[in-house]
């Protein structure tokens, strides 16, 4: 689930840089959800 939306959002951005679609919003998006991944990642780490 988290990898299809960070796929869609990766696409958006994509497309924004190329077309310029949203500017700013699907930037703050990305980066959102590449904060949730990293915390996830080092959570799970922590884990026995």
């Amino acid at each position: 689930m988290l990898w299809t939306i960070l796929g869609i959002l990766l696409v958006l951005w994509l497309l924004g840089l190329l077309f310029d679609i949203v500017g700013g919003l699907i930037h703050i998006l990305l980066v959102v959800a590449v904060i949730v991944i990293v915390v996830k990642f080092i959570r799970g780490r922590g884990k026995p």
